[in-house]
This record gives C-alpha cells, structure tokens and sequence, in this order.
C-alpha cells in the first residue's frame, strides 16, 4: 500500500486548499526514505530569558540563541523508514561561529495535534492549522519525552509562547516566521526569512 503524506492527515479537509508550495513542503510520506530540501536565509533574534540561558541553549542544541541577520540556511525534512515521524534537520550558516545544526522530531498525537521533540528531549505541543491564507502553529504547552510518552510540563509562563506561521508567495518559495514571547519580557524570540523548495519528496 502507497503511503500518504504525513501532513494529509493532519491538516484534514484543509489539505486540497493547501497552496502548491506547501504540498512540496509537507510531500513526505511515512515509513519511507522521502527527504525535502529548502534553502533560504533567516534573520534571528533572541532576548531576556532566552538570551541569559544562551549556554543552556547551545549545549541542549535548540533553538539557536543568536542574533544576527541573513542567514544562510538549508532545512532537510526527513521521513522516518520505522514510523510516521517527520525529521526536522536545520543547518545554520553563522558568519562567526561554526556550523550549528539544529533537530528536532515532529510527531501527530490525534488529528491537527502535533509534539516536536528537540534531541534533549524537551519539546513543544502545538496544534497545526490553515487558516487567513497561512500555515498557523499555534502553541499549546511544553512536554518532556520519556520512554514513549510525552509529559506535559508547566512551563509557558516561564518560557513563553511558541507559535509559527509560514506564507506562500509562488510555487515553490514561502515565508516562516517563528516567535516566543513572554508574559513579562514580550518578544524574546525570533526567527523569520523566505525559503525555496529545492529538492521535493
């Protein structure tokens, strides 16, 4: 039996409404090899907790808390040949420091609810939506992965709030843009840039 795409199911009925470029985006299917690719470049910012943790952030191989504009980017999205996993392999290009990757597993609960798990474990719970003409992700806590199991953590009031969205502009170009802010502090992360779509599933 042919595999659909992971993304199918978690959009629902949206999934036809989807613009082209998304569907090259989101085209890798489960128990498979599939790989996408898309370069672009990303302008990062991150501030109060964020920016005073920076150690913690670098050694657990996060977010990258950094400032800096334009830059360079390549995400490979991978599928998982043992489950329905979707592999997020983030390479950035800082002009002074070394090349930082950043991984993280996206994992579907139940319907558009999704965990991405970063490699330490920790991870964000969000619920995954079309909505206004964009692709929203639309925070709804923190979890820690043990043995299996996804533990809520309460933590949003000291981390902040996660959301993302991503734009189409043509066929195979998009905009992202993700941010956490802060009960108290606002905004104290970001990162945002354009993307193209060059290698498909």
């Amino acid at each position: 039996m042919t595999e659909e795409p992971i993304f199918k199911t978690i959009f629902g009925k949206d999934w036809d409404n989807l613009p082209s470029v998304m569907h090259k985006h989101y085209a890798n299917c489960s128990y498979c090899n599939d790989v996408t690719t898309v370069e672009g470049t990303l302008d990062v910012m991150c501030a109060g907790p964020i920016k005073f943790l920076a150690p913690l952030f670098w050694f657990m191989r996060g977010i990258p808390p950094h400032n800096e504009k334009d830059v360079p980017v390549t995400v490979n999205f991978k599928s998982d040949k043992g489950s329905k996993s979707f592999h997020f392999n983030r390479t950035f290009h800082f002009r002074n420091r070394k090349v930082y990757s950043f991984n993280s597993r996206m994992t579907q609960v139940k319907g558009n609810e999704v965990v991405e798990v970063m490699q330490s474990g920790f991870g964000w719970r969000m619920n995954y939506v079309w909505e206004d003409g964009r692709v929203r992700l639309k925070h709804k806590g923190y979890i820690i992965s043990l043995f299996g199991r996804f533990i809520p953590l309460p933590l949003t009031f000291l981390m902040g709030e996660g959301n993302a969205e991503e734009v189409a502009i043509d066929d195979n170009t998009f905009d992202m843009l993700v941010t956490i802010t802060h009960p108290l502090w606002g905004k104290i992360y970001e990162y945002k840039g354009r993307f193209k779509v060059k290698k498909s599933a």
